[in-house]
């Protein structure tokens, strides 16, 4: 169990924390408890659940994330992800039924971190996680239009189109009040980084928006006209658990476990490649899961990693999980001694404040990435983004890895194996004895695909390091999709940024397709793409020798 549970914390107490380090975790933790704050707020309000229930798991799952976590810098809390599932749940079952499906995730997770699984997120292809990630962005911003306009509705409805039917039916009753503070709040939270970047615009846009709100006593909805009062502290509390009806459970514990278990994942992966770190995927897969079984029990809402305000982190200096505690203290002291203010804030600035976060979640440029990309890849793309849109996110992924792994064999199936020969022939010099010093060589074999991209992509990254000029050789991979060539892209940037020149050698004429619409070929040069590997080798030599002088 000492193998595959070993916190960052404590290695890191181990090998010794400098102070001036310390100093910067800290100032990182409170920039990243004020940025918590209104996410915090926002995410548990469009959740359907009081907004205490937000801060509280920021607080409570945020320390535990931080000190138990295999990330240096990880930053757990609610997500924007959870929205849609935590408020179709709390419809369903309950808040009793979320607590105890949350505690059951949480199980589900830590079995998940104690069986080794934590690497199995390489099998999700990147356009499973786009398609999934756009999906719920644009749901997210389907359940913010009636606060956004102020429209009279009691009950929104579930469903995706019965949603907008209804918002289309409503649109006389816009509240012009409400639709002008989230428009400022869009504009205070977008423009608010080109002035300061060390103050959150959504910590500033609450603020401003309630100051407004309350000062022209404009007539639009509150936290206080949704929830009443705000508690400012927690306690312990049990569900209500009827053990004979557990089964019932399963089903949403397990859509939290998954959820919970990809973005924490895909969180500390990104994080890593900010701070060329690498974070233990299995610790981590059981930190989240000790996070959700505690919360619930002191009336939190399912946590995982956060994205945005690891990347806050780490930009504002944090580089050990001291940061991540010093973020959850914050937070508790706002709750405890500015808590109950936070009844003033305006549903309309909530709502602005999430209508950019969806915009930040979308990954448009992903999406419209992957739809130059091959057949296969868009298909991936859009059957999970409908299917979290209109049907579940659950379903999604789970038809979204089938249908990969089927395309994955079809893929194979199609290629030819007289044509792999053939290509081969053309590129057969296997001498790397007389390279010249300053030059290294590495070669893929096989597909680069979403399952060996991430290993390939890291060993590209260490081979590179060994010279002023790297040739990869690419006789062998008879294609590549969208996931290899966002990790293959993401490399040889982390390479070229380090000074060191890339040849490519065997690059076959469907391959090199992918690599134009990838724009690997611009990042490398054209000049710097080979069929065979002594042609490669000479361009490789007159570059190492240019650098030489």
């Amino acid at each position: 169990m000492s193998q595959i549970f070993k916190p960052k914390f404590f290695s890191l107490l181990k090998l010794g924390i400098s102070r001036s380090q310390v100093q910067a975790d800290v100032l990182s933790g409170v920039v990243v408890g004020i940025v918590a704050l209104p996410l915090a707020i926002a995410f548990a309000v469009a959740s359907g659940v009081s907004p205490e229930k937000g801060l509280i798991t920021a607080v409570i799952a945020g320390f535990i994330i931080s000190l138990l976590g295999g990330s240096r810098v990880q930053i757990g809390g609610p997500t924007g992800a959870f929205i849609v599932i935590v408020y179709g749940i709390v419809e369903q079952y309950g808040l009793s039924g979320l607590m105890i499906s949350t505690v059951m995730a949480g199980l589900i997770l830590i079995l998940l971190g104690v069986l080794r699984l934590g690497s199995l997120l390489k099998y999700f292809p990147r356009p499973l996680v786009v398609g999934f990630t756009s999906g719920i962005a644009l749901v997210i911003f389907s359940t913010q239009i009636r606060d956004a306009f102020g429209l009279d509705i009691d009950k929104v409805p579930s469903d995706f189109v019965e949603k907008w039917m209804v918002f289309g039916q409503q649109m006389g009753s816009v509240n012009y009040y409400a639709l002008g503070v989230t428009a400022l709040t869009i504009l205070i939270v977008v423009f608010t980084k080109r002035f300061t970047a060390r103050i959150p615009g959504s910590f500033i846009a609450i603020i401003a928006g309630t100051a407004v709100v309350q000062l022209f006593q404009f007539p639009v909805s509150t936290i206080a006209s949704f929830f009443g009062e705000i508690p400012v502290g927690f306690g312990f509390e049990l569900p209500d658990v009827q053990f004979m009806e557990l089964g019932r459970y399963i089903q949403p514990a397990l859509t939290i476990a998954i959820l919970g278990g990809v973005e924490s994942l895909l969180s500390a992966v990104v994080s890593d490649g900010m701070i060329s770190g690498n974070h233990r995927s299995n610790t981590e897969l059981i930190a989240q899961g000790i996070a959700n079984v505690v919360t619930p029990f002191f009336g939190g809402i399912p946590a995982t990693g956060a994205i945005a305000r690891t990347a806050t982190n780490v930009k504002n200096g944090g580089r050990t999980p001291i940061a991540g505690m010093v973020h959850a203290l914050t937070l508790l002291l706002i709750m405890v001694f500015f808590g109950r203010w936070a009844k003033l804030i305006p549903m309309s600035v909530l709502a602005g404040v999430l209508i950019v976060v969806a915009y930040n979640m979308s990954e448009w440029r992903s999406f419209l990435s992957i739809m130059k990309s091959s057949k296969f890849d868009i298909l991936v793309l859009l059957s999970t983004f409908f299917l979290t849109v209109l049907v579940d996110l659950t379903v999604a992924i789970e038809v979204g890895v089938v249908l990969a792994a089927l395309l994955f064999m079809k893929r194979m199936s199609d290629i030819s194996d007289d044509s792999l020969v053939r290509e081969v022939d053309k590129d057969v010099i296997d001498d790397y004895n007389a390279l010249p010093e300053g030059l290294s060589v590495f070669e893929i074999s096989g597909p680069l695909f979403f399952g060996s991209a991430k290993e390939y992509s890291e060993i590209i990254k260490s081979v590179g390091g060994f010279g002023k000029v790297l040739i990869i050789r690419m006789r062998h991979v008879p294609f590549i999709d969208s996931t290899g060539m966002h990790n293959l892209k993401g490399a040889l940037i982390t390479l070229h940024h380090a000074g060191i020149e890339i040849v490519l050698s065997g690059v076959r004429p469907k391959v090199m397709e992918e690599l134009e619409k990838g724009g690997i070929t611009r990042l490398v040069g054209e000049e710097n793409v080979f069929n065979k590997f002594d042609l490669a080798l000479v361009k490789a030599i007159q570059l190492a020798e240019a650098k030489s002088k």
